[in-house]
């Protein structure tokens, strides 16, 4: 009987052991050869202000495409977060509004090989019910005029000072901000008369803001690219979400807030 019995608890043994489904382990040794990795963990985004509305967009879409990543931003004029990562700051991506504060980031060897993923243009802009009458850039010579531009180590402070440059134009500006979402503010409020603005700024406005024409002579310097780049050796996150930025997704919703293409 005793040896009977020991026959009989080895077959059980056997049958449950045979009658397990493989590959259902949760082990990463097990899954599909060629399977997509899972990206999890928190990534940190440091982008220039103008891109505050798409990219949170495209960071939401990011997240939704992997639940396991938490994106936080951190928006600022390019020049202020490129100072900030050149001093150490936490930053995974850095996206800029211009080459030269991406450069200012490269030269170090912070970061290196950065792709330019979009355009954009800055615009003479007004409130909507343009209080001043303004129909020019000239009439931004007139004192009465309340102009408003960035700082000049900003980017779109940069530019506007080419384009009053290459128009022949002296203004005396009412204040110089430090980034353009506060020169947008600004126009929206009323507290300013004329400003520039990145084409997209007057887009996102909501109808708070309209752009007057510029001479032709001066359109070649309004345009400005924005490169993107992980920081520092780079991580599979930060990589997957430039390469997010530069795919489909990340393009239709670009494209979508008026930004022009990378080419």
């Amino acid at each position: 009987m005793r040896k009977l019995s020991l026959i009989l608890t080895a077959a059980v043994l056997c049958l449950a052991a045979c009658s397990s489904t493989p590959g259902t382990s949760s082990s990463p040794s097990n899954s599909a050869p060629g399977a997509e990795p899972t990206l999890s963990g928190d990534l940190t985004v440091f982008a220039a202000a103008s891109l505050t509305n798409v990219f949170t967009d495209i960071g939401n879409q990011f997240q939704t495409d992997n639940p396991g990543v938490t994106v936080h931003f951190q928006f600022d004029a390019s020049s202020t977060l490129a100072s900030q990562i050149n001093e150490g700051a936490d930053a995974d991506v850095f996206a800029s509004a211009d080459q030269a504060n991406m450069t200012k980031i490269t030269d170090t060897g912070k970061a290196s090989n950065p792709t330019v993923f979009a355009t954009n243009n800055l615009v003479l802009a007004v409130p909507s019910d343009n209080p001043a009458k303004v129909t020019s850039i000239n009439d931004l010579a007139n004192p009465d005029v309340k102009t408003v531009v960035c700082a000049p180590e900003v980017p779109c402070g940069t530019i506007a000072g080419n384009v009053l440059s290459a128009a022949g134009v002296t203004v005396t500006p009412v204040s110089q901000e430090q980034n353009v979402s506060a020169v947008a503010t600004k126009l929206s409020m009323g507290e300013a008369d004329a400003g520039f603005v990145y084409s997209t700024d007057v887009a996102a406005s909501g109808g708070k803001l309209i752009s007057i024409s510029l001479p032709s002579s001066v359109l070649s310097t309004t345009k400005t690219p924005y490169p993107i780049v992980a920081v520092g050796s780079g991580s599979v996150l930060a990589d997957a979400f430039v390469a997010y930025v530069l795919g489909d997704k990340g393009q239709a919703a670009l494209a979508q807030a008026g930004f022009g293409s990378p080419a």
